[in-house]
């Protein structure tokens, strides 16, 4: 009788000892992580990861190479001033703009300037000063220099009814009012509206 329970016992073990090694063939054939991952992950870490580890916030505007996305016109609030210094043969005028997109933006090089003027629409000249990449934070500001000769004859010169501004890498304008003065009028031979690179005037805020 002794001997017929050891052998059942044994049996027992036996059984239980092939069932684990079923269960362990079964694992390594298809085997599930401890804790399921969220869809899309990789052992490389998630998209949110890598972005923070890039640099890149969510929200800040940021491509995926940790680079600011270029400012849209619709994003910014555009001003402009007049600047110029008394006794200044050439006057200045500042242009502002603030970033008022909820995210950062990047204004990269020259903004496009016209002057509209009783003679006809004249195109600003880049200084050719270098032109940097600016990262506009989101409610900050940066401003760029337009100059043109004063009219100092004497006379009613060229007057100039209005200011017409494209961002960098846009085609969208906005339109303000000129805060200069007249322009002198001139054969062409003498010195032309410029516009100075982002950053040109001024240091933001």
């Amino acid at each position: 009788m002794r001997a017929t329970k050891l052998t059942v016992a044994a049996l027992a073990v036996v059984a239980g000892l092939s069932l684990t090694a079923c269960q362990n063939d079964d694992i390594a054939a298809d085997p599930q992580p401890a804790a399921s991952s969220p869809a899309g992950s990789s052992t490389g870490g998630s998209d949110t990861d890598k972005g923070q580890e890039e640099g890149t916030v969510a929200g800040t505007g940021s491509n995926e190479d940790g680079k600011a996305d270029d400012c849209r016109t619709d994003e910014l609030e555009v001003t402009a001033e007049n600047v110029t210094i008394d006794g200044d043969t050439v006057g200045t005028v500042a242009v502002t703009f603030v970033n008022g997109g909820g995210r950062d933006c990047a204004l990269t090089g020259y903004a496009g300037v016209d002057l509209k003027t009783d003679a006809g629409s004249l195109s600003a000249e880049r200084t050719g000063e270098e032109a940097p990449s600016v990262v506009l934070k989101d409610g900050k500001s940066v401003s760029f220099a337009v100059t043109y000769p004063v009219n100092d004859s004497g006379g009613s010169g060229v007057d100039v009814s209005g200011l017409v501004v494209t961002p960098p890498n846009e085609t969208k304008s906005v339109t303000l009012d000129w805060p200069g003065t007249s322009l002198p009028v001139t054969d062409g031979s003498g010195t032309p509206v410029k516009v100075g690179p982002i950053g040109s005037a001024g240091q933001g805020g």
